[in-house]
């Protein structure tokens, strides 16, 4: 495997690192961190696809288990985590997100982020809820839109479940499926720092490039503003 600055800069998101030094709370470990990645406003910083995977082949190269957990219980685990990241998201999106957007735009933190993502919780219902899961940085915010913008809690709690559990079990066990591809494991294997460096810089780019736009936008507007 390589050892490289990526993984001396990052690591406790790897796997690897993870199992060589928590043993058997090593599955509590990559749940707390997809917890904070479904369900604290940090949590965009998390490569949560990469773990999830990785996570699932490095079960199957022990014999399906980590730490003498089996398989399936790790993947339940990870589930578990996302759900109740994702219920944490809407509340905190409920009881706090209404003051923060109200306030002048800044960033993120805009008006008009949070309408766009209404928008697109009204277009596309449960879907939004689901297919978010999937997608970078949107998975942190849009529990937290939902409970600003006071999407019906028991649809919610119903579709976050769902995709907790498409995303949560499904990545992980899609990670242990991939040992059973000795090409692709190898490449995870033994290129698991450049995925998880790229991993984050897609992930962060697009968010620091989005907060500097709006940033700049909110600044101009005030400026026109008598």
């Amino acid at each position: 495997m390589m050892h490289s600055v990526a993984l001396a800069l990052i690591p406790w998101l790897d796997p690897q690192y993870i199992l060589d030094h928590f043993g058997a709370f090593a599955v509590l470990v990559v749940c707390a961190i997809i917890f904070a990645e479904t369900g604290l406003l940090i949590g965009f910083i998390f490569p949560g696809d990469s773990l999830l995977v990785i996570t699932g082949l490095f079960a199957f190269d022990r014999g399906g288990q980590i730490g003498g957990i089996p398989i399936w219980v790790v993947a339940l685990m990870i589930g578990a985590a996302a759900f109740i990241g994702g219920e944490l998201g809407y509340y905190i999106g409920k009881k706090a997100g209404p003051p923060i957007f109200e306030r002048k735009d800044s960033g993120l933190f805009s008006k008009a982020n949070v309408d766009r993502t209404n928008a697109f919780f009204h277009k596309y219902g449960a879907l939004a809820v689901i297919m978010a899961r999937f997608v970078p940085v949107v998975r942190t915010f849009a529990p937290i839109a939902a409970g600003v913008g006071r999407m019906n809690y028991k649809k919610y709690s119903l579709y976050n479940a769902v995709g907790a559990v498409v995303w949560g079990v499904g990545v992980t066990f899609l990670g242990y499926f991939l040992g059973y591809i000795p090409a692709v494991a190898y490449i995870v294997r033994n290129y698991i720092d450049v995925i998880l460096l790229a991993a984050v810089v897609v992930t962060v780019v697009p968010a620091v490039i989005t907060y500097f736009r709006n940033a700049r936008k909110a600044k101009q507007t005030e400026q026109q503003q008598p």
